[in-house]
């Protein structure tokens, strides 16, 4: 259920409000420093994952076994910093589909204003595993088996 003409332009003012009073909270609950920051993460973790196999191959070319696990040992650590910034900017940046209007301010209307995650739907369409196991459990008594 949409939204009324009412309920979006008191919305539109609680977001100017909220703007005005405090614009670092509002730019965190937009999320652009927090994605613009994991690409530099991701990015910068690249070129340290590059820096590394340098390391490495430098170690397997001059013969000192050391460096080139110095080496592996800074490709290891840039890949997990990179992977962790990349999976923090397509969980909280990615566009979301069920946002159905844009504000220009980059906050949006949820459709009725409830979010629904597809694990959440599908939990609660079929079950956790443990009330399927039940459910099995229940059939198989009833029909005289165990």
């Amino acid at each position: 259920m949409p939204l009324s003409e009412e309920e979006l332009r008191l919305l539109e003012q609680m977001e100017r409000a909220l703007v005005e009073e405090d614009p670092k909270f509002a730019s965190t609950l937009r999320g652009t420093t927090l994605r613009q920051a994991a690409r530099r993460r991701a990015v910068l973790a690249g070129f340290v994952f590059a820096v590394g196999i340098a390391v490495l191959m430098g170690g397997a070319i001059s013969g000192w076994w050391q460096i080139g696990i110095v080496g592996f040992v800074i490709m290891l650590g840039s890949a997990t910093i990179g992977l962790s910034a990349l999976r923090g900017q397509t969980a909280g940046g990615a566009p979301r589909p069920d946002v159905t209007t844009t504000h220009p301010s980059g906050f949006g209307v949820i459709d009725g204003g409830r979010l629904h995650s597809r694990r959440s739907r599908r939990t609660r369409s079929h079950g956790s595993f443990m009330d399927r196991v039940e459910a099995r459990w229940r059939r198989r008594k009833d029909r005289g088996g165990f």
